[in-house]
């Protein structure tokens, strides 16, 4: 303890607030933002047995974020019977979507096949995209496990973009401004899950309706679970953002305080 720098303390005295914090299980009152709600509704709207895309367009640095809100989806299409495509433009979401689709599949008890197929990763993300557009088997011939596209039963009759209801691309970076202008010209119906950074780089294609619903960052996830009834990484993560956030308040309100009482001190 001797060595201890006075950073040191800082750092420990945020984990036990948050530790504390998340022990002691509080319950954040969140009010859902237009974003998610009009996100929440669009999915909300397709009918049991649509086919939708969810395609993994992030790194493994942003997990953190990423993961409360894709579970959200997910959950929530699942829940509504909606069939999901999955796929990836980036090489490391290809893994990490591949594991929280069938995770959260299970909990559903959702069949890999009939339900949900994982088609994975192609480089070259304009190409990739522009080619699914015309043919999404010539694409991907054989799914992630291995599998041929044809002997697929839920890829039956799924040629192109024109046979699903729409692409949900959850993102930290800018590939969703590909999936708009590439996958726009087919007449996609694009969403966006994004991390809280990125919010405003897509609010003119939001107000453009080049992109039809976006929701973004841990309070999107914490919304998203509000409005589909379960507790999840979401409301967790803006429980302990948001101690971190009050904890470092009360470090600045401090260290003026030392301040001025140290400034004061001195001049008598």
């Amino acid at each position: 303890m001797k060595n201890l720098l006075p950073r040191h303390y800082v750092f420990i005295g945020l984990f036990l607030v948050i530790l504390v914090t998340m022990a002691l299980n509080i319950s954040l009152d969140v009010k859902v933002s237009p974003y998610t709600q009009k996100l929440f509704d669009k999915i909300d709207a397709l009918p049991a047995g649509s086919l939708m895309m969810v395609s993994f367009d992030h790194e493994a640095s942003s997990l953190p974020e990423i993961r409360p809100l894709a579970l959200a989806v997910l959950r929530h299409a699942f829940k509504n019977d909606i069939k999901l495509i999955g796929v990836s433009l980036f090489p490391e979401g290809t893994l990490i979507g591949y594991r929280l689709m069938h995770n959260t599949a299970k909990e559903y008890k959702k069949e890999y096949g009939k339900d949900f197929v994982y088609l994975g990763f192609r480089p070259q993300y304009v190409a990739a995209i522009l080619s699914m557009g015309e043919s999404i088997s010539a694409t991907f011939p054989q799914d992630y496990p291995g599998n041929d596209y044809a002997d697929i039963e839920m890829l039956q009759g799924i040629v192109n973009y024109d046979d699903i209801n729409g692409i949900i691309s959850i993102a930290d970076g800018s590939l969703i401004t590909h999936w708009i202008e590439y996958g726009g010209r087919y007449k996609l119906n694009i969403y966006g899950v994004v991390t809280a950074a990125m919010v405003t780089t897509y609010d003119p294609y939001l107000a453009s309706g080049q992109m039809q619903a976006m929701m973004g960052g841990l309070r999107g996830a914490a919304e998203y679970e509000k409005l589909i009834g379960i507790d999840g990484g979401g409301a967790r993560g803006m429980l302990a953002q948001s101690s971190a956030h009050l904890y470092v308040i009360f470090l600045v309100i401090l260290g003026n305080i030392i301040y001025f009482r140290s400034k004061k001190s001195g001049k008598n």
